[in-house]
């Protein structure tokens, strides 16, 4: 076996030009000095556990894959899921329990063109892509008693007319003025792919890099009116996007969240379900995985650099810990002066209803029409009327995603008389209320998901590296959650290559992806 001290050390003297660099210095990529001291404690190959099967623990464990390739480094990687799936808060379900119909995603959606990093590994994988950007050609803005916008883009007319309409209620420099801020906001982001990406070692020292401090600092609201944007812009068209992606309103959540909402650009799905792209990484990553197994307590041999993990199948020693799962969700006992690190973290509880109707719309009369009004098939909602005493919206968005396609005999997709639709919601909704919003319901399916984490403005996160070998990527989620669905890890495909890839600096999940990018134009297809 080659000297593991030299690969190490090897690794450590890698230049930023190089195709591995890592953003900040692994504890199991270590001097040769260090290495001889260690051995002496544990003479096998050194283990890493990654804890957590989601899209950042799943990267993290095929980045770490790659890099052992191509510096032939020998680490032993184990991933741990308590849940019997891979994939975390991207998962599927089929309608009717029937898997000859075409899968549903219940949680994690759509990821867009800035996230290099799933393009190119749906791209890598061989995964279809479904486009999504026909969906919301036919969109309202409901406040709770009324439609305050309806855009319908199916035509060049209906185009030209809905511009009209948004120019009419808000002006030309509102929707610029947000466009620039947008755009400002990407352009800066897709320089982590870029092999002259600073290196930084916390949470707050991206937010300054990146020019980010006075959008993590300050709620939405506040920020667009300080940068020319009318506040019933705000509260109406960006509201729609910032409550369908966070479940959040632009008086709550912090600017860069809003944002990173309003980046709508290519959304697109993995037709067989975006788990697949996790999936993948972890077949690929040569790591072995253990689902159905909970991790129960993380503590260090004393005297040691060492790790014991122990879980509901027993306990192994480790030289290196990914944590890579909401700490305060995942009960797992860590030392008391290392969990006081990490502060709690709240998070949006979510409803989501999946149903199959014949009904081509949400009934009319449900919102207050007389019968046979148009009414859009992708409804987001604003909490305009109920700053103002008026009734609440009952739920943060309602979508029409579709036909349902069942499988034929001979393994092609037909399209059946059904639609699929989905909403998102704070409270459960009823079969009475579905009794009124629809004429006909072939089959109901809801699940709860403390999906997303709650973004008010902040200027300190918690670490990455909570100790010497032990780092907890979850760190990014009060500021960059928003990336994660999205930038899994802010990885990037050399120059001119289509079988290579490149490591470039990122840490939700050794950045994932969150659940995506969320954007108004992806918005009600992903928690």
């Amino acid at each position: 076996m080659r000297s593991l001290a030299r690969s190490i050390l090897h690794v450590s003297l890698i230049s930023t030009s190089i195709a591995f660099q890592l953003p900040f210095k692994l504890p199991f990529f270590k001097s040769s000095q260090t290495i001889v001291v260690e051995e002496q404690v544990a003479s096998t190959i050194p283990r890493v556990a990654v804890i957590g099967a989601g899209a950042a623990g799943s990267s993290a464990a095929f980045w770490i894959s790659k890099a052992k390739q191509r510096f032939e480094i020998d680490i032993e990687v184990d991933v741990y899921e308590r849940a019997p799936y891979i994939g975390g808060r991207s998962t599927t379900v089929h309608p009717y329990d029937d898997q000859t119909y075409a899968p549903v995603e219940l949680g994690a959606s759509i990821f867009v063109d800035a996230n290099k990093n799933l393009m190119r590994a749906s791209k890598e994988f061989n995964l279809t892509l479904d486009d999504f950007g026909d969906e919301f050609s036919d969109t309202g803005i409901w406040d709770g008693s009324k439609f305050v916008l309806v855009m319908d883009n199916v035509s060049y007319y209906k185009s030209w007319w809905t511009t009209l309409k948004i120019l009419w209620r808000y002006g030309y420099t509102a929707p610029a003025n947000t466009q620039k801020l947008v755009n400002n906001m990407v352009s800066q982001f897709v320089g982590l792919y870029t092999t002259e990406s600073p290196r930084w070692d916390d949470v707050a020292d991206l937010a300054t890099t990146f020019e980010w401090d006075e959008m993590s600092n300050s709620t939405c609201i506040d920020y667009l009116k300080a940068n020319g944007v009318a506040e019933s812009f705000a509260q109406e068209m960006v509201e729609a996007a910032t409550r369908v992606n966070y479940a959040q309103d632009v008086s709550r959540i912090h600017a860069l969240g809003c944002m990173v909402c309003m980046a709508a650009t290519g959304a697109v799905g993995v037709a067989s379900g975006n788990f697949r792209i996790f999936e993948n990484f972890l077949n690929k990553s040569d790591a072995n995985v253990y689902l159905n197994t909970e991790v129960e307590e993380i503590s260090r041999i004393p005297d040691s650099p060492l790790w014991t993990v122990r879980t509901s199948a027993g306990t192994e020693i480790y030289r290196g810990i990914i944590l890579a799962a909401p700490f305060h969700q995942t009960g797992i006992a860590i030392p008391s002066e290392l969990a006081g690190k990490i502060p709690p973290q709240p998070y949006v509880h979510l409803h989501v209803t999946l149903l199959t109707t014949r009904d081509d719309t949400v009934k009319a009369s449900y919102f207050g029409l007389s019968p046979g009004s148009d009414v859009p098939k992708s409804i987001f909602s604003t909490w305009e009327s109920a700053r103002s005493s008026g009734p609440e919206p009952e739920f943060n968005s309602l979508s029409y995603h579709g036909h349902v396609r069942k499988m034929n005999e001979t393994g092609h997709w037909n399209d059946q008389k059904e639609w699929n639709v989905k909403i998102f919601s704070t409270q459960r909704i009823s079969d009475e209320w579905l009794s009124k919003a629809f004429d006909h319901i072939g089959w109901v399916y809801r699940k709860e998901w403390d999906a997303y984490p709650v973004l008010p403005p902040a200027d300190r996160f918690p670490p990455v590296k909570i100790e010497q070998g032990f780092y907890y990527v979850n760190a990014f989620e009060p500021q960059v959650t928003l990336f994660s669905p999205s930038f899994n890890h802010l990885m990037k495909l050399p120059k001119g290559s289509s079988r290579r890839w490149k490591l470039k600096p990122s840490l939700r999940g050794t950045l994932l992806t969150s659940f995506y990018m969320r954007s108004l134009a992806r918005a009600s297809v992903a928690p």
